[in-house]
């Protein structure tokens, strides 16, 4: 009897495809998209939140903060626990639970029930939004991590310039309706992550470190900590501005609500544009270079925005200022997460608590300014002071020579 020797090769599954650098553009800007778009949906209802929970306006303001003090102050225990896990699962775990408090609060029954359902939109938010910042730079070659990121810039800048209008749009009908709006493209956007997000492997087990060890090992690394301190100066110095404009539009230019809505918007529309087009001018000039330039622009154009002579100028200021952040922005996010390989999502965690932050600050100072000085004189010339400030810490951290060549351990 004569044996036949089987020809079958043993077979291997081909190797999983990877999204493009396109797609993954594509879906950062969604998912930032509809994060941000949450941030900013409750402002234009406060006045009917008001009266729906019975609450003073001084008061409604919570409502707003709540989701703010629930990303910042989540965002630092998220993103220590989410370098250790898949990304894709956090994401994924982090936006089912953003779809389903922000349906709740559609069906807030009063005042301290919305807060509870804000801070926990906000919470799960902040498991949302480092693990795309985390994810880009392992799912997109070097040459195109700028410019991805500069996509999921480009949709928090939009979202910012839909948000309010929308938000007022669609309350028209009801306060109710605008979270459920909400609450379903998060749905639907959950559902393409669940589809074409690949998995982005956790940090190694070698290469974990408990929680505070994580913290310390960045901190560490000197560069880092004048990067964050320089981002700080930065956004606290940028949003002290960019919370004020409408006020001062109101008090100096006599501008409406809907006008100074139409001013904010071209604002935001300025600032998306180069955050996805800004990508050319930083490879053409490299990233040190465009940086040292934007910061001289900044500071050339906040600087005159007081002394305008008229609307037309001061809007025209404003929007070149703003056009600089849009190419900044994807920059600082690139700059800090090559600070560190095993721990990006606490790295995007801190950049945007560092933002709150900024904001807060701002927020604080601007008013007394405003109040104190007349114009905008002392409001840009804070602004001016933090961009300077800032510029000092980078400089001197080496940001406008090269990128940092001290990685943290973390």
């Amino acid at each position: 009897m004569t044996s036949t020797q089987s020809n079958t090769q043993p077979t291997t599954a081909p190797p999983e495809r990877k999204p493009s650098s396109t797609v993954i553009a594509w879906l950062s800007f969604v998912t930032m998209f509809v994060i941000g778009t949450d941030t900013f949906l409750v402002a234009p209802m406060l006045p009917t939140l008001s009266d729906e929970f019975d609450v003073t306006t001084s008061v409604s303001g919570w409502m707003v903060s709540a989701y703010a003090l629930g990303f910042a102050l989540f965002a630092l225990v998220a993103g220590p626990l989410s370098d250790g896990r898949d990304r894709r699962s956090v994401l994924l775990l982090g936006f089912a639970g953003f779809a389903a408090a922000t349906a709740l609060c559609g069906v807030a029954q009063g005042f301290w029930s919305m807060i509870l359902f804000r801070v926990l939109a906000g919470m799960s938010a902040a498991l949302v939004t480092p693990q795309i910042w985390a994810s880009i730079p392992v799912l997109v070659p070097g040459n195109a991590v700028v410019k991805t990121m500069g996509f999921a810039g480009a949709g928090m800048s939009i979202s910012q310039v839909v948000g309010v209008p929308l938000g007022g749009w669609l309350a028209a009908s009801s306060w109710h309706v605008p979270f459920f709006a909400v609450a379903g493209l998060s749905a639907v956007a959950w559902l393409v992550l669940f589809r074409v997000f690949p998995p982005v492997q956790a940090t190694p087990v070698g290469e974990r470190t408990g929680f505070f060890a994580t913290y310390a090992g960045l901190f560490r690394s000197r560069v880092f900590v004048w990067y964050l301190v320089g981002y700080l100066a930065y956004q606290t110095g940028v949003f002290e501005t960019i919370s004020f404009i409408g006020s001062w539009l109101a008090r100096d230019f006599g501008l409406g609500v809907s006008a100074i809505g139409a001013a904010m918007m071209a604002l935001g529309v300025g600032m998306a544009i180069t955050s996805v087009f800004g990508s050319h001018v930083i490879k053409r000039l490299g990233e040190p270079r465009t940086l040292a330039c934007t910061f001289v622009a900044l500071v050339l154009l906040y600087g005159a925005v007081p002394f305008a002579p008229n609307l037309a100028v001061a809007i025209t200021l404003l929007a070149l200022g703003s056009a600089m952040l849009g190419i900044n922005y994807p920059i600082f996010m690139a700059m800090l997460l090559s600070q560190t390989t095993a721990a990006r999502g606490t790295v995007s965690s801190l950049a945007t608590t560092a933002l709150y932050v900024g904001t807060t600050i701002g927020g604080f100072v601007g008013g007394v300014l405003l109040t104190e000085f007349d114009g905008f004189y002392g409001v840009a010339g804070f602004t001016v002071l933090c961009l300077l400030l800032a510029a000092v810490v980078f400089g001197g951290a080496g940001a406008f020579k090269t990128r940092a060549a001290e990685p943290a351990t973390a």
